[in-house]
């Protein structure tokens, strides 16, 4: 049976620029999480890496050299992986270095940046977008851990968004969004040879108003997590929980006066499993804006889960 929470806001950011369009939630321990802030503004060309503090309410900024797509903890203390603009880099929050590798991203093709990715034990997994939101150009990534290969799996999406990694009887699954399909789609993937096979439907969402966005998967890997975007005129937003096995809509997360949902994420908050989930002022029009006051907030809401399910950490 469905069940529907209402989120509470957890931290309203107290700039425009990284209101603008917060993603990628992350936990760093408990109480604790990164996300990035992708775009400073409608115009901008940076974004920056955050770390936020549930417990004292306090974020700390820190400045990236362009628009970062995601950003993972790695395995040494202050560090992170991030898809930055066509780049893969490290970047230390003590010393606020940046060293840059994996530049050949999208090389051949022209207005695309990272996007959305996810870690998988020493690989990564990312896509990109058509900052246009218009053409079938960006390109679905693997960079594997074993030889530092980046390899390009697909070169014809065009906003690649929300990922997860499940073992299947037969191997392991890709589920990924393209999010202007409005489907979560299933593929096989074998890291050992750089390759996926044929796509197939696991949830198709194209009746839908709303846009899907980032996702994760639940801890037991039967259901995915969507946040959808909604870019019409809404009294909240939604986070969505979906069965893999049918497409049963399982469980409804409502944003308050913010209806452009981006990112979900479990945190572990006052002892409990909580969902985190970002939210955005893109593309939403200056008179709209006054209705839905909570745009660009992090929010907050309860769960039934007793464990943070796969929170993997990026070999460093």
């Amino acid at each position: 049976m469905q069940k529907t929470e209402i989120a509470q806001v957890l931290f309203a950011p107290p700039t425009s620029e990284l209101r603008f369009l917060p993603e990628g939630p992350y936990p760093l321990g408990p109480a604790k999480i990164s996300w990035v802030a992708i775009q400073h503004g409608a115009n901008a060309t940076v974004g920056s890496l955050n770390i936020l503090d549930l417990n004292a309410g306090e974020n700390r900024s820190y400045l990236l050299p362009g628009r970062p797509g995601f950003a993972f903890p790695c395995t040494d203390p202050g560090k992170f992986i991030v898809g930055c603009e066509r780049h893969l880099g490290f970047f230390n929050v003590s010393s606020g270095h940046w060293s840059s590798f994996g530049g050949s991203i999208d090389a051949d093709r022209f207005g695309t940046i990272i996007n959305d990715g996810i870690v998988w034990e020493n690989n990564l997994l990312f896509g990109t977008k058509d900052l246009q939101f218009a053409t079938r150009k960006a390109g679905l990534y693997l960079f594997r851990g074993r030889d530092q290969a980046l390899i390009r799996l697909r070169d014809d999406q065009i906003c690649s968004n929300g990922k997860g990694i499940r073992r299947t009887s037969d191997g392991l699954e890709l589920l990924d969004i393209d999010s202007p399909t409005k489907k979560v789609v299933g593929y096989p993937l074998d890291i050992e040879n750089g390759t996926l096979g044929s796509p197939y439907t696991l949830i198709d969402l194209t009746a839908d108003d709303a846009v899907p966005d980032g996702a994760i998967l639940t801890p037991d890997h039967k259901s995915i997590i969507i946040s959808m975007y909604n870019p019409h005129p809404a009294p909240w937003g939604e986070t969505r929980q979906y069965s893999l096995a049918d497409g049963a809509l399982e469980q409804v997360w409502q944003t308050p006066e913010s209806p452009q949902n981006t990112c979900p994420q479990l945190v572990e908050f006052q002892g409990k499993i909580c969902l985190v989930i970002t939210t955005a002022v893109e593309h939403m029009p200056l008179e709209r804006q006054p209705r839905s006051p909570n745009a660009g907030s992090l929010f907050i809401a309860p769960t039934r889960f007793d464990s943070l399910g796969d929170v993997a950490r990026f070999p460093s």
